[in-house]
């Protein structure tokens, strides 16, 4: 994986970012000589596999209910 300082980095910026979308390749910008940022590519198919947004699909009936009757005292 390719590093590059942080005073580079802001000098070349939108040639980086161009270069890390054709190539695919990651970039990590460093700052006196310690890792801060990865730059990677933006990808929409990145999921979460323990994810659960998106995945009802339907609601029937009361959501927040057991169907349990329960009997209270009504004032």
């Amino acid at each position: 994986m390719k590093t590059i300082p942080a005073g580079k980095f802001k000098d070349q910026c939108l040639k980086i970012m161009d270069r890390v979308v054709q190539t695919r390749a990651p970039v990590i910008v460093t700052k006196r000589g310690n890792p801060i940022v990865r730059v990677v590519p933006y990808s929409r198919d990145r999921t979460s596999s323990s994810s659960l947004a998106a995945s009802i699909l339907k609601e029937d009936g009361d959501v927040f209910g057991t169907g349990e009757k329960w009997n209270a005292d009504l004032p």
